[in-house]
């Protein structure tokens, strides 16, 4: 039979990780963003807590605007993603099932504009498969043309990230709480990107 012991993931597991180079020059970022206000642009919706598929904008909990990216589009950006994110799931996450299962979503946070605590899982599965098991942001514009706007990922155990660079990212497990927190000057522009596949096992 099985031991009474604990079951504990490996050492080298990690939940967040921070990209150590660009993975988009600041030519390229300046096309995803021309690519990005291209798009038919939304207010951002979150989900209304009341296990429906429909979310609806409530700018107490959320406010910036968005845009899907077509894969047709921006191939050539979808492809370095899924490279860059194959590695890092090697290396760090070790999901099973890891792929790029929907379009990247284009963001610009206006001053004043933020994202309250969220995670990216639908834990009731009413809209999954494919279950969202990676997220990641990656900063489009210099950090220098606005305040604000930190990324902090852990929820109660917060922890905040390091001032992103353009074109750099963090990735992180969907399943973890993280926030905008409020841009106090200028405007923040990122690419929100979703990894998944099949559900956890």
């Amino acid at each position: 039979m099985y031991e009474n012991t604990v079951i504990t993931e490996p050492k080298w597991k990690s939940w967040v990780i921070e990209t150590t180079t660009p993975l988009f020059t600041p030519d390229q970022c300046r096309q995803i963003i021309e690519s990005g206000r291209r798009q038919p642009p939304q207010k951002a919706q979150v989900g209304m807590g009341n296990n429906t598929q429909k979310g609806g904008v409530d700018t107490e909990k959320r406010v910036t605007t968005i845009s899907w990216i077509p894969f047709e589009e921006m191939s050539q950006m979808y492809q370095s993603l899924n490279v860059f994110i194959q590695k890092a799931n090697l290396n760090h996450f070790g999901f099973d099932d890891i792929r790029v299962t929907e379009q990247a979503q284009f963001t610009e946070y206006p001053t004043g504009g933020f994202y309250n605590w969220h995670t990216d899982c639908d834990f009731v599965m009413t809209k999954e498969p494919p279950v969202r098991k990676i997220s990641m942001t990656v900063l489009l514009n210099h950090p220098s043309e606005f305040e604000g706007g930190e990324l902090e990922v852990g929820g109660a155990a917060t922890t905040t990230a390091k001032p992103m660079q353009q074109g750099h990212g963090l990735a992180f497990a969907s399943f973890i709480n993280h926030r905008i927190k409020p841009v106090t000057r200028g405007m923040r522009q990122s690419l929100v990107c979703w990894f998944g596949g099949t559900p956890f096992r």
